[in-house]
């Protein structure tokens, strides 16, 4: 058994806190809220300091952003249907574009690996994708309508030309290039309710996602001639649920963070709970066995979570009550 305790606790934000994202280095960490602003949190000596605030951009709640591959540009999304583009290599971030396109709140932003393609989602049922050409200037490549409902969260594959989205429509889509335009060529469905959230292993051969029906389940990526004879089209994999986990968490599971470095996963719900799991493997083949959980994480719905791509066992939250948590796990 681990055990997950306090580092530190950010105040700052005056509203809800909607998502937490780190830097690629580990070094910045990125939170965004219903106050409008992204707040920017670095460490000196053993405290967390918000180092720089992003204000007057969005009209509306900022709902989430992602930090490109570089670490150089940040990418804001916000219920006012844009999307911001902040640059920081003229030393200070500063919003060099907005991304208008979506009709009404835009829920989730991705970077590809590449750092040449960005993936939107939105209340409006649609994914987004835009194309970054070499004078850094954003064009839209694909509007997909494969989500009968409001799409959550957008992810794309570490390894692979694939985006997945989840939804309100209670599943999991895959998306690829096909000629000059994307396309929508699996369905994952299991959950019975929302998908809020999905995260991949270190391999990508892996997917963890996380619902409404408070539940998470663990998919796992078949390859054309798999052993177990799982039956694949083209050169595609073929997705299916490896096991799900129930009865951790009483009320919806918003987020879920699948550490690289670790292979622990990590879960916050509106039970103002966290949860972290980890893997054991014997003969029948893998499960997941909770490590801790602390019971009162926040004063209220547990957001955000997302482990550190650096530093081991360093893990970050977010609330509705409007504040920040940084989290050492340690066995």
């Amino acid at each position: 058994m681990g055990q997950l305790k306090e580092v530190s606790c950010l105040n700052g934000h005056t509203d809800r806190v909607w998502n937490v994202s780190w830097n690629p280095t580990g070094t910045t960490l990125a939170t965004c809220g219903g106050d409008k602003t992204v707040r920017l949190w670095g460490q000196e000596g053993d405290s967390w300091v918000c180092k720089t605030i992003l204000q007057d951009n969005h009209q509306r709640t900022v709902r989430s952003t992602a930090w490109s591959p570089c670490g150089n540009l940040l990418a804001t999304v916000s219920f006012d249907a844009t999307v911001g583009i902040w640059d920081r290599r003229s030393g200070e971030f500063e919003c060099n574009a907005t991304l208008e396109g979506h009709e009404n709140e835009v829920k989730s932003v991705a970077w590809a690996p590449s750092g040449k393609l960005l993936a939107t989602c939105g209340r409006d049922k649609t994914v987004w994708i835009w194309e970054i050409s070499e004078e850094d200037e954003f064009e839209c490549a694909s509007v997909l309508h494969a989500h009968t409902q409001d799409v959550k969260k957008v992810l794309w594959h570490p390894n692979l030309p694939i985006l997945m989205s989840c939804s309100y429509d209670d599943t999991i889509k895959i998306h690829k290039e096909d000629g000059d335009d994307w396309t929508s060529f699996q369905t994952l469905e299991s959950h019975t309710s929302t998908v809020w959230s999905i995260d991949f292993d270190s391999t990508g051969e892996r997917m963890v996602s996380c619902s409404d029906d408070m539940t998470v389940k663990i998919w796992q990526a078949y390859q054309p001639g798999n052993k177990e004879g799982i039956q694949t089209t083209g050169k595609d994999a073929t997705w299916k649920n490896l096991c799900t986990l129930s009865g951790y968490h009483s009320r919806t599971i918003y987020d879920v963070s699948w550490c690289k470095l670790t292979g622990l996963i990590a879960t916050a719900g509106g039970d103002d709970k966290l949860c972290v799991f980890e893997e054991e493997v014997d003969s029948t083949g893998p499960t997941f066995v909770l490590s801790t959980a602390i019971t009162r994480a926040h004063n209220e719905d547990v957001n955000s979570v997302e482990w550190n791509p650096k530093v081991t066992g360093l893990l970050a939250s977010s609330s509705d009550s409007g504040d920040v948590k940084i989290w050492q796990y340690s066995v």
